[in-house]
């Protein structure tokens, strides 16, 4: 449930929100979630979309049989979350808050009147559902191809920015896991695989972040 903390006097004023989505954003109703509140349920039918605001929502699918998570992404301010249940079928992933949030709530109504008004942003919300649509191709090709380093690998190299010293910085903290929700694999694996990785001298945790002190093997075997 919404918080009762107060909002910014302007929650839409966010540098990360174009002027589009800000447009779409004001077309909404701007709420405050607590950390760990579930917005969006997977498998439950809406049209509920979320434009985020301030803090960050994750992305994720579960199996209660085996009590493990798969993260499908983070979205920060300027990001929307909910477009997949726009055909009116079940929602395919649940979103929670990792952090204190806030976001403008809007339903399929407003935003088709959006739509009406500003026809060019059916180009921007289809280019969102493409992108989106080939990260979850990616990711089933990484999950089917790769084993769990070869996963983790990929991540930090897409993650990390030169730092102009022959290192690289992932600057987005993530503790073991939630890097193992992203992975679809267990916390244990990847505290194993990191722990190898600063032995090896490739990893190191900085204060701005991990920092990557070498190129990542491109393969890792258990020692």
């Amino acid at each position: 449930m919404p918080t009762s903390r107060p909002l910014p006097r302007d929650p839409f004023d966010h540098p990360a929100l174009s002027e589009s989505v800000r447009a779409l954003a004001r077309r909404g109703v701007p709420r405050p979630y607590r950390k760990g509140t579930l917005l969006i349920q997977e498998g439950e039918f809406g049209d509920t979309i979320y434009v985020i605001l301030a803090g960050r929502l994750r992305a994720f699918g579960s199996d209660i049989r085996s009590d493990r998570e798969i993260t499908y992404g983070s979205y920060g301010p300027g990001e929307y979350v909910g477009e997949m249940g726009l055909d009116g079928g079940p929602r395919s992933a649940s979103v929670i808050a990792e952090e204190d949030s806030t976001c403008a709530m809007l339903t399929r109504r407003s935003l088709e009147a959006h739509l009406a008004e500003n026809p060019e942003f059916a180009f921007e919300l289809i280019a969102k559902l493409i992108r989106r649509a080939r990260a979850a191709t990616l990711s089933a090709k990484q999950l089917a191809l790769n084993d769990v380093y070869g996963r983790l690998k990929s991540m930090l190299d897409a993650q990390a920015v030169d730092r102009g010293d022959n290192t690289r910085i992932v600057g987005r903290r993530m503790t073991h896991k939630e890097m193992a929700r992203h992975l679809a694999c267990t916390r244990e694996m990847v505290s194993r695989v990191m722990t190898e990785l600063q032995k090896g001298g490739y990893v190191e945790a900085g204060a701005d972040g991990l920092v990557l002190r070498r190129a990542l093997p491109a393969r890792w075997s258990p020692t």
